[in-house]
């Protein structure tokens, strides 16, 4: 019989998930004492179906922690399993709950070997002797299975992917969207504004991210936020996420939110930074906020002949990083296309 009262994995899933706990084989799934019904699938893997579920209702993965010591969106995401289960949260869709990189969460580090967040899209099997390459297979697996159960009607597949970025930025929470070939959603555009989402980047080629994934592979609308800064479990402000912790709520309720939500800025990638080579180097401060202007000609990178200038009146670089293994990203340049891109939503 299922269980019918929230077990101590609903009630603290970051904890039973950082203590390595694992149901037994009875205990894998059940009933709260508000019909919501729950399976745990995997360490850091729990779907969470409302009572009923008439035709076409919507499919949610949230995930956090895919990078293990980005913690705030991890204790959102704790929190909101909480109050499903003990009905002060709404449920009208079927959602899968992800903590991304459990063996980094509990080593309070980004990742042990690689960064999972570039292993997705089979690019697992290159690194096949790497701590994260099982758990990359894992995650796919776990995405494929809950949306080859989702409607297929237009906007009914969602995956929110919630992290922190390394550094300050001129817009503090923001989102990036993946290339995908098809226009862009003007529902994720609003509930983007509903979260307080002060900007959005759009990539232009395919990448290697859960959200590239499950746009790809399973037909979500795919986003990533980037929703603070890096902090130790604990030590987060988690007010100053209200306004995307209370609309993902309202995603998962099918409410409606602030309805005079202002739609973000958006920027478009037009070149990203490579390192070719231990030799390579970011002619930046080392604190440069994401976001940051630089003006026409300016020289942003060397390795070896190979020399990056900005060659539009004005572009902004996000993610600079250095420190990258050699083949990474080191940093992406985009352009303001606010105007373009909003005309454009369907």
């Amino acid at each position: 019989m299922p269980v019918q009262v929230p077990i101590p994995m609903l009630n603290d899933f970051l904890a039973y998930t950082l203590g390595g706990t694992r149901p037994a084989a009875n205990e894998t799934h059940g009933v709260c004492a508000n019909g919501v019904r729950w399976s745990w699938q995997d360490d850091g893997v729990l779907v969470v179906e409302p009572a009923a579920q008439p035709a076409g209702v919507r499919s949610v993965l949230v995930s956090a922690g895919v990078h293990g010591d980005e913690t705030a969106p991890i204790e959102l995401l704790s929190q909101l399993v909480h109050d499903i289960a003990h009905d002060s949260a709404a449920l009208t869709c079927r959602v899968l709950v992800i903590f991304g990189n459990v063996d980094a969460m509990r080593e309070a580090c980004r990742y042990r070997d690689d960064d999972l967040n570039r292993l997705f899209g089979g690019r697992h099997l290159q690194v096949p002797d790497s701590h994260e390459a099982p758990r990359a297979a894992a995650l796919e697996r776990a995405a494929t299975q809950f949306f080859a159960a989702a409607s297929d009607a237009p906007g009914a597949r969602w995956h929110i992917d919630m992290h922190t970025a390394i550094r300050a930025s001129a817009f503090e929470q923001f989102a990036l969207l993946p290339h995908t070939g098809k226009p862009f959603s003007r529902a994720m555009f609003e509930w983007l504004g509903d979260a307080r989402i002060s900007a959005v980047l759009l990539h232009t080629t395919k990448g290697n991210t859960y959200s590239h994934f499950t746009a790809q592979a399973c037909g979500a609308d795919a986003c990533t936020l980037e929703l603070g800064k890096v902090r130790p479990f604990g030590e987060n402000d988690l007010t100053r996420f209200a306004g995307a912790d209370l609309a993902l709520r309202h995603l998962l309720a099918g409410t409606h939110g602030n309805a005079d939500a202002s739609m973000p800025r958006v920027f478009t990638v037009i070149d990203q930074l490579t390192k070719q080579s231990d030799a390579f180097e970011l002619l930046l401060a080392a604190d440069v906020p994401n976001f940051t202007p630089f003006a026409k000609d300016t020289l942003l990178a060397r390795d070896g002949e190979y020399r990056y200038t900005v060659r539009h009146d004005e572009e902004r670089i996000v993610f600079p990083n250095a420190t990258v293994k050699p083949g990474l990203r080191a940093g992406l340049l985009v352009i303001e296309t606010t105007a373009d891109t909003l005309s454009k939503l369907v």
